[in-house]
């Protein structure tokens, strides 16, 4: 029997402008075309552990306003239990300002809202509810706070479910919730900003330490990814696709790595499919609007 993927992270409104380049510092790029979608890591590695047939709750905040209503409404449409997805009236809806080139390389800059005022006591009220078991997955996001997050992982830990952190942004992520992570999923930024530069296989050594995780799966864009387990490393190459939109990859890696685990399967076999459902993501426009169905995910392993 599959188990659940329980996300507890971010809801953002996505404002996006795509352009030529992306500006440097003080500069001013015109000519660019202007979307806006649903975003946030969180909510987006729930949809896409989603679309993939997993069942999926949430566990986050949005404010009292339009955008919250909008986001509530798209992740219901996605099948998603959103019993802890909570409104904070004092508080407005997280947004993201996106910058895009046509290379598919992104700029983005966030003002938390809702986000930045979950409380772990929300978190522990919303896992308590839903019950957490061993076959669960728990994926957690840092777009939150520091402690919500802990206390996520913590819970889900008590449990027996299998933790996963997505340690992005990496600043203020301390050891002592680093390994309550059974699995680490960092960018190579945050790989370094969390286990020091140099080769990527030692850094990621460097954050297995002590806590009983099982891995490291660190996200090489274009080029796949690592995984760095005991005395492993594997790199797991990534098909060949032309990028169109970068934003989303990540976390399309992040909930369909999730939804792998909750179905049973092994880790690398969990981060291969993966690594073709983020890549399926980039070929389309839009943070979810990429993120493969999982009909349109096994053909594409059949494939690769």
């Amino acid at each position: 029997m599959s188990g659940r993927v329980i996300v507890v992270g971010s809801v953002n409104v996505d404002e996006v402008i795509t352009v030529t380049r992306l500006p440097d510092p003080g500069q001013t790029v015109i000519g660019g075309r202007y979307e806006r979608h649903h975003g946030g890591k969180g909510a987006n590695q729930a949809v896409a552990a989603a679309r993939l047939g997993a069942q999926v709750a949430f566990i986050g905040a949005v404010g009292a306003d339009a955008f919250g209503a909008e986001a509530r409404a798209a992740l219901a449409a996605e099948g998603i239990d959103l019993a802890g997805l909570i409104d904070l009236p004092d508080e407005a809806t997280g947004v993201a300002l996106i910058l895009v080139d046509k290379a598919g390389e992104n700029a983005i800059a966030v003002a938390s809202g809702a986000n930045a005022a979950m409380t772990s006591v929300a978190v522990r009220a919303a896992l308590k509810r839903l019950a957490l078991t061993k076959g669960d997955v728990v994926l957690v996001g840092h777009e939150i706070r520091t402690g919500a997050a802990h206390e996520a992982l913590r819970l889900g830990r008590l449990a027996g479910a299998t933790t996963i952190l997505d340690p992005a942004p990496a600043d203020g992520l301390a050891r002592p919730t680093l390994d309550l992570a059974d699995i680490l999923t960092p960018n190579e930024g945050e790989l370094e900003a969390l286990g020091g530069a140099g080769k990527r296989a030692t850094a990621a050594k460097a954050l297995l330490g002590p806590g009983g995780k099982r891995a490291v799966v660190v996200s090489l864009g274009a080029e796949g990814a690592l995984l760095i387990g005991g005395r492993r490393t594997t790199t797991i190459h990534a098909p060949h696709v032309e990028a169109i939109d970068t934003v989303g990859a990540g976390d399309t890696l992040n909930g369909a790595l999730a939804a792998g685990l909750a179905a049973g399967l092994d880790l690398p076999t969990a981060v291969r499919r993966a690594v073709v459902a983020a890549t399926l993501a980039v070929s389309r426009a839009g943070a979810r609007d990429g993120m493969p169905t999982a009909d349109e995910l096994e053909a594409a392993l059949a494939h690769a």
